[in-house]
């Protein structure tokens, strides 16, 4: 049963990772313009707080206990630590409707959704 628990954290993790990925190729030209840095600070703050929000929900819906948040998280945001650094590499590839001088916007958006992720867990265990 716990492994069930563990590996159903991961799926969900790569889910949101897929789908995070998909929505960015959509719409990431909107949000990510390196000429507007106001815009891209609003952007990570509110992705920050968004996580923060969402991450301990999700290990609550689990029925993960308090004490094994952090590890969820870890779980949870592995996918965006494992494959994003692949999508920077790949940009052009993986986001051709952006501008490629906004891959450094990207990586460290991804970086403060995972850091929202992490504070979250803490800021309820």
């Amino acid at each position: 049963m716990f492994i069930f628990i563990w590996l159903r954290t991961l799926s969900i993790g790569v889910l949101l990772w897929a789908a995070g990925t998909a929505a960015i190729r959509l719409v990431g030209r909107r949000l990510l313009q390196s000429n507007h840095s106001l815009q891209t600070a609003g952007l990570y703050l509110a992705s920050f707080l968004l996580m923060v929000f969402f991450v301990p929900r999700i290990c609550r819906r689990l029925g993960i206990q308090k004490e094994l948040w952090p590890a969820a998280a870890g779980l949870l945001i592995l996918p965006t630590l494992l494959l994003d650094p692949f999508s920077c590499i790949f940009f052009t590839s993986v986001f051709p409707n952006i501008d490629p001088a906004a891959a450094s916007l990207f990586g460290g958006w991804m970086l403060i959704c995972c850091a929202g992720a992490v504070a979250g867990v803490w800021r309820k265990a």
